[in-house]
């Protein structure tokens, strides 16, 4: 499958990601527990987008220089597109992240924690999928067929569920981990692992990122198809879900009080997988150029927001 990105290129954003993550475990205290401020979310999620943004340039000037402004310009419009539409999936990712940490009763300022390593794990689940995504669509080519019907029928189940939280305590994996592993009865403060008598134990803390991390692959089955209807190059599918799963965790905190208000943002996400989906459908008679899909992407996320805050002051 043809790339723009080099081996070089890629290479130097595995290291940019890899010199972020250790900056932020042992410089910034990521392996630590503290309460994360609205200020501090805020500065990082800031600060995140900028990144995104700044890579997408240097990107572009690369690639004008190289391939011509016709590729650069194509190829920063599918990296933007795709970094709109992981980031705002993942926002259903902070719904499920909040109903875990209060199944479990985690406090807040251990929460980071977790979801620093679920960071951490996801990136690798994250790359192993985009690369296996990869290989079946060179391959199999009717497969983004596939994707598009999976995408249209998930967004019309998501405009139909009802508001109803699932059963944390149900759930499978947890199920499995619980018969199968140590855990001790209490939670041990940050940590995952504790040693009683001589003996190794998993701590609840533990469970929690494993449901974390099993939530991640769930929503992956979902942006992952979506991108791969913007485009197939695995460079940018790669770097556009890098970029919005770094920045996912300062999101968590950003909307972490106020995430309830938006109750017509399921919906905006249901119309956009509905869109893409049906995009990937009628791709063998008609294209959709990238610019639309994100201006349209974009007008609909927009307008499930405005009503989420309208219907709340009317409300209110």
């Amino acid at each position: 499958m043809v790339s723009v990105g080099q081996p070089w290129m890629w290479a130097a954003f595995v290291i940019f990601v890899l010199f972020i993550l250790f900056f932020d475990l042992f410089v910034l205290g990521g392996r630590g527990s503290h309460k994360v401020s609205i200020k501090e979310a805020a500065g990082w999620s800031v600060a995140w987008v900028t990144m995104a943004l700044l890579f997408n340039l240097l990107l572009w000037w690369y690639l004008k220089r190289h391939l011509g402004v016709a590729v650069a310009n194509q190829k920063c419009i599918e990296f933007l597109t795709a970094y709109v539409i992981e980031k705002s999936l993942s926002v259903d990712n902070i719904f499920v992240f909040l109903m875990i940490f209060a199944t479990f009763k985690v406090d807040v300022q251990y929460q980071r924690r977790v979801l620093m390593y679920g960071v951490l794990g996801a990136i690798v689940l994250r790359a192993l999928i985009i690369l296996a995504g990869t290989w079946v669509v060179q391959e199999f080519n009717w497969i983004l067929y596939f994707f598009g019907g999976f995408l249209l029928i998930t967004g019309f189940r998501m405009l139909g569920d009802k508001e109803e939280d699932p059963n944390v305590e149900n759930n499978a994996l947890l199920r499995f981990a619980s018969q199968h592993l140590r855990i001790t009865k209490y939670s041990q403060g940050n940590r995952f692992m504790t040693r009683q008598d001589g003996v190794f134990y998993f701590t609840p803390l533990f469970l929690v990122l494993l449901l974390i991390e099993s939530a991640d692959v769930v929503f992956a089955a979902d942006s992952i198809p979506a991108v791969f209807a913007v485009t197939s190059d695995p460079f940018i599918v790669f770097t556009s879900n890098i970029f919005a799963i770094l920045g996912l965790r300062a999101l968590y905190f950003l909307l972490l009080d106020i995430v309830d208000r938006f109750k017509f943002l399921k919906y905006g996400l249901a119309i956009v997988l509905m869109f893409i989906g049906f995009k990937m459908l009628i791709a063998y008679w008609l294209h959709v150029p990238t610019g639309l899909s994100l201006l349209v992407i974009a007008l609909v996320l927009s307008a499930s927001v405005i009503a989420s805050v309208v219907g709340k002051d009317k409300l209110g």
